[in-house]
Protein backbone atom coordinates (compact mmCIF):
# COMPACT_ATOMS: atom_id res chain seq x y z
CA UNK A 1 0.00 0.00 0.00
CA UNK A 2 2.41 2.69 1.53
CA UNK A 3 4.77 3.10 -1.34
CA UNK A 4 3.33 1.49 -4.03
CA UNK A 5 1.13 4.27 -5.50
CA UNK A 6 0.35 2.80 -8.18
CA UNK A 7 -2.96 3.71 -8.82
CA UNK A 8 -1.64 7.63 -8.58
CA UNK A 9 0.13 8.44 -11.76
CA UNK A 10 1.41 11.46 -13.92
CA UNK A 11 -1.21 12.83 -15.49
CA UNK A 12 -4.06 12.26 -12.67
CA UNK A 13 -6.91 14.42 -12.54
CA UNK A 14 -6.23 17.37 -10.44
CA UNK A 15 -9.13 17.14 -8.35
CA UNK A 16 -7.32 14.00 -6.55
CA UNK A 17 -4.93 14.66 -3.48
CA UNK A 18 -1.49 14.49 -2.93
CA UNK A 19 -0.73 11.10 -1.24
CA UNK A 20 2.87 9.31 0.11
CA UNK A 21 6.06 10.73 -1.30
CA UNK A 22 4.34 13.13 -3.69
CA UNK A 23 3.41 15.49 -0.36
CA UNK A 24 7.06 17.86 -0.38
CA UNK A 25 6.31 20.25 2.71
CA UNK A 26 8.50 19.86 5.30
CA UNK A 27 5.87 19.50 7.68
CA UNK A 28 2.24 18.48 8.23
CA UNK A 29 -0.65 18.52 10.77
CA UNK A 30 -1.28 14.54 11.06
CA UNK A 31 -4.94 12.97 11.50
CA UNK A 32 -4.50 9.53 12.47
CA UNK A 33 -6.78 6.83 11.23
CA UNK A 34 -9.70 7.32 12.90
CA UNK A 35 -9.71 11.54 13.06
CA UNK A 36 -7.69 12.00 15.71
CA UNK A 37 -5.08 14.61 15.98
CA UNK A 38 -1.69 13.88 16.46
CA UNK A 39 -0.14 17.26 15.56
CA UNK A 40 2.59 19.16 13.78
CA UNK A 41 4.84 16.30 12.50
CA UNK A 42 7.50 16.44 10.14
CA UNK A 43 7.18 14.58 6.99
CA UNK A 44 9.67 12.02 7.17
CA UNK A 45 8.14 11.18 10.43
CA UNK A 46 4.82 11.29 8.71
CA UNK A 47 5.60 8.94 6.05
CA UNK A 48 7.57 6.51 8.55
CA UNK A 49 3.74 6.55 10.57
CA UNK A 50 1.79 5.64 7.48
CA UNK A 51 4.52 3.11 6.55
CA UNK A 52 4.73 0.87 10.06
CA UNK A 53 0.48 1.07 9.71
CA UNK A 54 0.47 -0.12 6.26
CA UNK A 55 -1.34 3.31 5.27
CA UNK A 56 -1.40 5.95 3.04
CA UNK A 57 -0.13 9.65 4.15
CA UNK A 58 -3.09 11.48 2.04
CA UNK A 59 -2.83 15.26 1.96
CA UNK A 60 -6.54 16.59 2.81
CA UNK A 61 -6.26 20.24 3.37
CA UNK A 62 -3.24 21.48 0.62
CA UNK A 63 -4.03 25.23 1.80
CA UNK A 64 -4.09 25.03 5.29
CA UNK A 65 -0.22 26.31 6.78
CA UNK A 66 1.32 23.34 7.23
CA UNK A 67 -1.27 21.04 5.07
CA UNK A 68 -3.38 18.81 6.97
CA UNK A 69 -2.77 15.02 6.16
CA UNK A 70 -4.66 11.91 7.18
CA UNK A 71 -3.39 8.73 7.71
CA UNK A 72 -6.08 6.43 5.53
CA UNK A 73 -6.18 3.40 3.58
CA UNK A 74 -6.74 5.39 0.26
CA UNK A 75 -7.38 2.99 -2.50
CA UNK A 76 -10.85 1.77 0.26
CA UNK A 77 -11.40 5.20 0.27
CA UNK A 78 -11.30 6.23 -3.20
CA UNK A 79 -13.97 3.00 -3.79
CA UNK A 80 -16.43 3.94 -1.40
CA UNK A 81 -16.30 7.42 -2.34
CA UNK A 82 -17.22 6.25 -5.81
CA UNK A 83 -20.11 4.11 -4.85
CA UNK A 84 -21.59 7.58 -2.78
CA UNK A 85 -21.17 9.64 -5.50
CA UNK A 86 -23.01 6.65 -7.68
CA UNK A 87 -25.79 6.41 -5.10
CA UNK A 88 -26.58 10.07 -5.05
CA UNK A 89 -26.76 10.21 -8.90
CA UNK A 90 -29.35 7.42 -8.65
CA UNK A 91 -31.55 9.09 -6.16
CA UNK A 92 -31.36 12.14 -7.66
CA UNK A 93 -32.57 10.77 -10.99
CA UNK A 94 -33.02 13.27 -13.41
CA UNK A 95 -37.05 14.70 -14.22
CA UNK A 96 -38.25 14.56 -17.84
CA UNK A 97 -40.35 17.16 -19.20
CA UNK A 98 -43.67 15.30 -20.89
CA UNK A 99 -45.63 17.24 -22.83
CA UNK A 100 -49.40 16.33 -23.78
CA UNK A 101 -51.32 18.58 -26.70
CA UNK A 102 -55.14 19.61 -26.18
CA UNK A 103 -57.01 21.23 -28.70
CA UNK A 104 -59.57 23.74 -27.35
CA UNK A 105 -62.77 21.89 -28.13
CA UNK A 106 -61.50 18.24 -27.33
CA UNK A 107 -63.93 16.02 -26.60
CA UNK A 108 -64.40 13.70 -23.39
CA UNK A 109 -63.17 10.80 -24.44
CA UNK A 110 -60.21 12.00 -25.87
CA UNK A 111 -59.62 14.52 -22.54
CA UNK A 112 -59.94 11.46 -20.26
CA UNK A 113 -57.40 9.36 -22.74
CA UNK A 114 -55.08 12.28 -22.15
CA UNK A 115 -55.76 13.20 -18.84
CA UNK A 116 -54.86 9.10 -17.92
CA UNK A 117 -51.49 9.70 -19.70
CA UNK A 118 -50.74 12.88 -17.95
CA UNK A 119 -51.24 10.82 -14.76
CA UNK A 120 -49.21 8.16 -15.51
CA UNK A 121 -46.29 11.00 -15.99
CA UNK A 122 -46.78 12.31 -12.82
CA UNK A 123 -46.92 8.88 -11.22
CA UNK A 124 -43.45 8.17 -12.65
CA UNK A 125 -41.80 11.35 -11.48
CA UNK A 126 -41.90 13.36 -14.55
CA UNK A 127 -43.07 16.50 -15.12
CA UNK A 128 -46.07 17.40 -17.66
CA UNK A 129 -46.10 20.86 -19.84
CA UNK A 130 -49.56 20.99 -21.33
CA UNK A 131 -50.29 22.83 -24.62
CA UNK A 132 -53.68 24.16 -25.31
CA UNK A 133 -53.36 24.70 -29.79
CA UNK A 134 -55.91 27.18 -30.66
CA UNK A 135 -57.11 27.53 -34.06
CA UNK A 136 -58.04 30.47 -36.47
CA UNK A 137 -60.44 32.82 -34.28
CA UNK A 138 -60.05 31.15 -31.10
CA UNK A 139 -57.20 32.73 -30.17
CA UNK A 140 -59.39 35.62 -29.28
CA UNK A 141 -61.02 33.22 -26.56
CA UNK A 142 -57.37 33.04 -24.24
CA UNK A 143 -60.41 32.37 -21.35
CA UNK A 144 -61.21 29.35 -22.43
CA UNK A 145 -58.28 27.68 -23.32
CA UNK A 146 -57.62 28.74 -19.31
CA UNK A 147 -60.66 27.28 -17.99
CA UNK A 148 -59.65 24.01 -19.75
CA UNK A 149 -56.14 23.81 -18.37
CA UNK A 150 -57.68 24.64 -14.77
CA UNK A 151 -59.89 22.08 -15.27
CA UNK A 152 -57.15 19.32 -15.73
CA UNK A 153 -55.38 21.13 -12.98
CA UNK A 154 -58.02 20.01 -10.77
CA UNK A 155 -58.39 16.91 -11.92
CA UNK A 156 -55.27 15.83 -11.43
CA UNK A 157 -53.95 17.76 -8.09
CA UNK A 158 -54.06 14.79 -6.16
CA UNK A 159 -50.99 13.83 -7.97
CA UNK A 160 -49.36 17.11 -9.12
CA UNK A 161 -48.78 20.61 -8.42
CA UNK A 162 -48.66 23.77 -10.67
CA UNK A 163 -45.47 25.14 -11.38
CA UNK A 164 -45.93 27.60 -13.91
CA UNK A 165 -49.34 29.30 -14.67
CA UNK A 166 -51.12 29.19 -17.82
CA UNK A 167 -49.05 31.34 -20.25
CA UNK A 168 -49.81 32.24 -23.83
CA UNK A 169 -47.34 32.21 -26.64
CA UNK A 170 -48.79 32.91 -29.66
CA UNK A 171 -51.17 29.87 -30.98
CA UNK A 172 -50.28 27.89 -27.98
CA UNK A 173 -51.39 28.62 -24.10
CA UNK A 174 -49.29 26.19 -21.85
CA UNK A 175 -49.10 25.33 -18.02
CA UNK A 176 -46.27 23.21 -16.40
CA UNK A 177 -47.33 20.74 -13.86
CA UNK A 178 -44.94 18.94 -11.39
CA UNK A 179 -44.80 15.73 -9.77
CA UNK A 180 -45.61 15.53 -6.16
CA UNK A 181 -43.24 12.90 -5.89
CA UNK A 182 -39.20 12.77 -6.79
CA UNK A 183 -38.77 10.15 -9.49
CA UNK A 184 -36.16 8.05 -7.34
CA UNK A 185 -39.18 7.56 -4.59
CA UNK A 186 -41.98 6.60 -7.93
CA UNK A 187 -39.62 4.15 -8.87
CA UNK A 188 -39.00 2.50 -5.76
CA UNK A 189 -42.58 2.29 -4.94
CA UNK A 190 -43.04 1.05 -8.53
CA UNK A 191 -40.35 -1.54 -8.09
CA UNK A 192 -42.40 -2.19 -4.22
CA UNK A 193 -45.45 -2.75 -6.18
CA UNK A 194 -44.21 -4.92 -8.44
CA UNK A 195 -42.82 -7.27 -5.74
CA UNK A 196 -45.75 -7.64 -4.21
CA UNK A 197 -47.45 -8.37 -6.75
CA UNK A 198 -45.00 -11.03 -8.15
CA UNK A 199 -45.16 -12.50 -3.94
CA UNK A 200 -49.06 -12.28 -4.08
CA UNK A 201 -49.10 -14.08 -7.50
CA UNK A 202 -46.42 -16.53 -6.28
CA UNK A 203 -48.17 -17.54 -3.34
CA UNK A 204 -51.73 -18.25 -5.13
CA UNK A 205 -49.71 -20.56 -7.13
CA UNK A 206 -48.12 -22.74 -4.28
CA UNK A 207 -51.57 -22.56 -2.08
CA UNK A 208 -52.88 -26.44 -1.41
CA UNK A 209 -56.11 -26.71 -3.47
CA UNK A 210 -59.29 -27.31 -1.29
CA UNK A 211 -61.36 -29.80 -2.07
CA UNK A 212 -65.37 -30.08 -1.38
CA UNK A 213 -66.46 -32.35 1.71
CA UNK A 214 -69.14 -34.95 0.35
Amino acid sequence: MFGGCSNYREGATINEPRINERIRVPEVRLVGPGGEQVGIVRIEDALRLAQEADLDLVEVAPNSRPPVAKLMDYGKFKYEAAVKAREARRNQANTDLKEMRFRLKIDEHDYETKKGHIVRFLKQGDKVKVTIMFRGREQSRPEMGRRLLQRLAEDVAEFSIIENAPTQEGRNMSLVLGPLKKKAEARDEARKARDAARAAASGAAHAPEQTLAE
